[in-house]
């Protein structure tokens, strides 16, 4: 295998696999149009059954392995997890494993509340909450008519109460809530939660997505540097997605994740495990490789070392690169729904 200096393997392009993004199931409490809007899953809709979940057993057998190819780095996502029985069990188990320096959950928080005293308890270090709005008609336009603003906000101060590291992400459209993205950060700014915005992307083949709805990042650094001087920061570690800012006042820290107008495919060190157990290497592929069936049928960690390896190896995926470029075939081509693999 081909592997950097310090023994972790590379793709194609030369970059390491660090973190795994494990999607937990594929259900979600809400019905966000950019992800699931409702008229496409309605009440009723037949989401994965349990049997087809990756187990704990499972999820935990295949982080070693990630860990021995270079991962360090590990982020439970949906659907919505939160909705995962015993989710908190899951936490104690991969915070125990050797090699893990970040243990992070993505969530829509309106379950956070209730859950996120066991979570710290298990060992979570982080959540991030996914907010569009504080504006209570944009909120609900966002979130598909489910869950209340009041219940994310609480959840975001009672994991805050636990000492969970909080990120706010917000992802922005163009006519749709940009206008409300000022009240969001002063509502945020002095209280330590990083806010971080995401220009809308063509994730899966569900939302609509057209140029047209992007609100590139550095005409909204302009808009918030006008009101809040800001001043750049460096990143925290080589590969990280957001382009880091920080009030000029001291009252926190935000960023900007620019996958349609700067895109950052370079240093993309991700690989993502969807909840019926295929691997992915973009968010924005059409296939993964399905694990869960070797597993299942007997696998060696040696077989599964071997075939996740190889999948890393002849990784070249560079989506968003190419979708600057305007090439035709790449952005006709189908991908994966976001709610399958988390985001």
């Amino acid at each position: 295998m081909t592997t950097t200096d310090a023994g972790k393997i590379v793709d194609k392009l030369g970059r390491p696999a660090r973190d795994l993004r494990i999607s937990v199931l594929d259900r979600c409490n809400f019905r966000c149009p950019y992800c699931m809007p409702e008229d496409q899953f309605p009440e009723g809709y037949q989401f994965l059954t349990r049997q087809q979940w990756l187990s704990f057993d499972e999820i935990e057998r295949l982080s070693r392995i990630f860990i021995q190819l270079g991962v360090s780095k590990l982020r439970i996502t949906g659907g919505e997890p939160l909705l995962r029985p015993d989710l908190p069990d899951l936490i104690a188990r991969l915070i125990k494993l050797e090699g893990i320096d970040d243990l992070a959950l993505t969530t829509n928080g309106a379950l956070l509340s209730r859950m996120a005293g066991d979570l710290a308890a298990a060992g979570l270090h982080r959540v991030t909450v996914s907010l569009d709005s504080m504006d209570e008609e944009v909120f609900s336009h966002m979130s598909g008519g489910r869950g209340s603003l009041a219940q994310v906000l609480e959840g975001i101060e009672v994991a805050a109460s636990h000492g969970l590291g909080i990120k706010i992400n917000t992802v922005v459209q163009r006519g749709i809530n940009d206008h409300t993205l000022l009240d969001l950060l002063e509502h945020f700014r002095g209280s330590g939660h990083i806010v971080r915005f995401i220009e809308f992307m063509d994730v899966g083949t569900l939302n609509h997505w057209n140029l047209a709805k992007v609100v590139p990042a550095r005409e909204l650094r302009d808009l918030i540097h006008a009101r809040w001087p800001l001043v750049p920061l460096e990143h925290n570690y080589h590969g990280e997605v957001a382009k880091r800012y920080t009030y000029a006042d001291g009252a926190g820290e935000i960023g900007f994740i620019t996958s349609v107008t700067e895109p950052f495919c370079g240093n993309c060190n991700r690989a993502r495990l969807s909840a019926d157990g295929e691997m992915f290497t973009c968010l924005f592929a059409n296939r993964g490789t399905d694990l869960k069936g070797a597993l299942r049928a007997g696998a060696s960690d040696e077989q599964l070392l071997e075939l996740i390896g190889k999948v890393w190896l002849h990784r070249s995926d560079r989506y968003s690169s190419q979708r600057s470029t305007g090439n035709a075939a790449v952005l006709d081509h189908d991908r994966v729904e976001m709610y399958h693999i988390g985001g």
